[in-house]
């Protein structure tokens, strides 16, 4: 069966079981309706036209959702995935064709791995100050962009900085490493940051 919303054809998967309810659902950019065994043509017809408005909104939410659930951002870029049976991941303008998500986590938390070790590199290597160099971790963080840990010269930085731009990450890393000459945010703290990251307020408001 298929039925039309905005000049658009959607199928129409009816599922017929030993209920005393129907239920409209939309899944895979298509209508599922589950009743019972009764349940003829005409009234699923009518059924539809019924709810016409609230399926209309249910498909608009359940396209946002896969539009969302597709989007990636790479370096301040967003890119839109898409699934294809190719062997390696392949970038082309504001595309991603790749064979499955797990390849594509696999690929990102390598490039994760890279570019926050050769920014490390870079910032520390441009302090005048001494301080130590520090072992980098990354994992996903809900709350921070980075920690130091001065007690076993550690700079964690978090996995989501990857969907920002060089100046954020370059930024968190300033900012864990000025740590390791002030602990607090003192005003000395913050006139340290400035000294390797001179926009960092209008940075830090990108973050938030």
């Amino acid at each position: 069966m298929k039925y039309v919303i905005d000049e658009v054809e959607y199928n129409v998967n009816i599922i017929k079981k030993n209920n005393k309810n129907t239920y409209i659902r939309i899944r895979n950019n298509e209508i599922y309706i589950t009743t019972n065994y009764f349940a003829s043509k005409s009234y699923i017809k009518q059924l539809l036209d019924k709810n016409y408005c609230t399926i209309k909104k249910m498909i608009e939410k359940e396209n946002k959702k896969i539009e969302k659930n597709n989007n990636f951002y790479f370096l301040g870029k967003k890119y839109y995935v898409i699934y294809v049976n190719y062997k390696d991941i392949e970038i082309s303008d504001d595309k991603i064709f790749v064979k499955s998500e797990e390849y594509l986590n696999k690929w990102l938390k390598k490039h994760i791995e890279v570019i926050f070790k050769e920014r490390l590199d870079y910032i520390y290597n441009s302090y005048i100050e001494k301080i130590p160099y520090p072992k980098l971790r990354i994992r996903k963080m809900k709350t921070r962009w980075g920690v130091c840990n001065r007690s076993n010269n550690t700079v964690t930085l978090n996995s989501e900085l990857i969907k920002y731009g060089y100046e954020q990450i370059d930024y968190v890393i300033v900012h864990e490493l000025s740590h390791f000459i002030h602990f607090d945010h003192s005003k000395n703290f913050w006139l340290q940051v400035s000294k390797y990251c001179k926009n960092y307020k209008e940075i830090r408001k990108s973050l938030k």
